[in-house]
């Protein structure tokens, strides 16, 4: 110890950049490194110090403030060009990123391969070619199977980053450092156990997996965040079940909210579809990943802070997410800047 893992427990876009961030600039420890697995599929959102937006698809937005290590373990999938693109839009220092030599590298042959393939169409991917780099590599180079996988110590350009981040992230462990793994998507899109294949990602998703790809062991975590949203979404087109889908025009209208409230993904830019909060989901999520804490973002939709310790929609709303699932809520996000911690009496 001490690992702290961020995952998400619906379709993604949760918040858990935010959260990253968040534990980052509120850790006790002084020495704190974050770890983001998975791919470029999905963009992480934070803002910095000064209230500007940053949207990453490959650093992690808990380094938005350049005052973490940034490891990218085996169990990471990176877009070259994208990394240092990021990195300069960050200025980020070079000094502070490790990559392992056993990371694998998209390709364009792996993008061209998932458009051929109609996976944008098919199951609402991103077509970033995540997939198609974790299919070359399971198929170890296999004659009849037409993509190749490249480690990361086969890019030159990579070799100032070259690590063996286990060792790297044992050694921060032993001194006392806080390591925080940035997880990617949500457990509705895990491949093995979130219930909607084949409209899934090409990972697991889940807190086990996250630590796993980091390259580390279940004895090292102490603290898993769970990250929801109170309105679930999931990517345009045709993605996949969402439970009580909805217009982001009704879900304005429910808050008595004016202004249009309408996302869209990071990496398609396309309108993300809306839907109820779904308590067996999320419940599926909370028995996969056992969190010890359970985050709820984007209240602001259903009501105020002011509205916490009132007979309110938002105190309602709260209360029966707890009772559905058993479980109480930690911390609440009202913006997409910081958390707060839930009152412990809430009427």
């Amino acid at each position: 110890m001490p690992v702290s893992i961020v995952v998400g427990g619906q379709f993604g876009s949760e918040g858990k950049g935010k959260v990253s961030l968040d534990l980052v600039r509120t850790a006790k420890e002084s020495d704190v490194t974050v770890v983001r697995v998975g791919g470029t599929n999905s963009g992480h959102t934070g803002y910095d110090r000064t209230g500007k937006k940053f949207a990453l698809r490959q650093l992690p937005a808990a380094c938005i403030d350049q005052n973490v290590d940034v490891v990218f373990p085996s169990g990471s999938y990176i877009d070259v060009n994208l990394l240092f693109e990021e990195i300069s839009i960050l200025n980020y220092p070079t000094e502070r990123i490790f990559i392992s030599e056993y990371a694998r590298i998209i390709t364009n042959q792996h993008r061209d391969w998932e458009t051929g393939g109609k996976l944008i169409q098919a199951i609402g991917s991103t077509g970033s070619g995540v997939g198609a780099a974790v299919m070359s590599s399971i198929a170890r180079e296999a004659r009849n199977f037409p993509l190749t996988s490249i480690l990361a110590n086969e890019v030159n350009k990579l070799k100032p980053f070259w690590q063996d981040t286990t060792n790297y992230l044992r050694a921060k462990l032993a001194s006392g450092g806080r390591v925080i793994i940035e997880g990617s998507q949500g457990f509705g899109l895990s491949l093995l156990d979130g219930g909607y294949w084949p409209k899934a990602t090409s990972r697991c998703t889940t807190a086990a997996a996250a630590l796993n790809e980091a390259g580390l062991s279940p004895l090292d975590v102490d603290k898993i965040y769970l990250v929801l949203r109170s309105y679930p979404i999931r990517v345009a087109g045709n993605s996949g079940k969402l439970v009580g889908e909805l217009t982001w025009d009704e879900v304005a209208k429910r808050g008595g909210i004016e202004l249009d409230l309408s996302e869209y993904t990071t990496v398609t830019k396309k309108l993300r579809r809306v839907g109820e909060f779904d308590a067996e989901q999320v419940r599926r999520a909370i028995y996969a990943n056992n969190p010890t804490h359970i985050v709820m973002n984007h209240l602001d939709y259903i009501g105020t802070k002011s509205d916490l310790n009132t007979d309110s929609k938002l105190s309602r709303f709260l209360s029966k997410v707890e009772c559905d699932l058993k479980r109480k809520i930690d911390l609440m996000g009202f913006n997409p800047f910081d958390l707060i911690e839930k009152p412990v009496v809430a009427i």
